[in-house]
């Protein structure tokens, strides 16, 4: 499966931005998706997951409460939705596929064979 990540800008502090990740070439719907960040000199991060089976959501601690994931099979296509956002919500954001996730490596890069191309997301005070 292919991912396109999109919607990333310029913001401030408090404003909201809905990021997008359009997948191709492959049976959307048996897909776990998952956002992942990268800051400047720090480690990806998982930001937010949601499932294939059922679409369970499940978050950082970070972002618990601001952002909201969804997918709409139809369109093939996942959504981050970022409320509130901070200067610290600034970094890459990625999207990430896997077809055979298992619940405890949800917030686990390495369980992801899929990624996107990443959107810049900056927010600044």
């Amino acid at each position: 499966v292919q991912l396109q990540a999109s919607g990333g800008g310029s913001v401030q502090a408090g404003d909201s931005l809905r990021l997008s990740c359009a997948a191709s070439g492959g049976t959307f719907r048996r897909y776990s998706v998952a956002w992942f960040r990268q800051a400047p000199g720090k480690e990806r991060e998982f930001v937010a997951a949601i499932r294939s089976s059922g679409g369970n959501t499940y978050y950082a601690d970070s972002v618990k409460g601001r952002f909201t994931c969804s997918r709409d099979n139809a369109k093939n296509t996942i959504y981050l939705q970022m409320n509130n956002l901070k200067p610290t919500d600034t970094a890459v954001y990625y999207c990430a596929a896997s077809a055979t996730l298992i619940l405890s490596a949800t917030t686990s890069k390495d369980a992801y064979a899929y990624w996107g191309q990443g959107t810049l997301v900056t927010v600044s005070s």
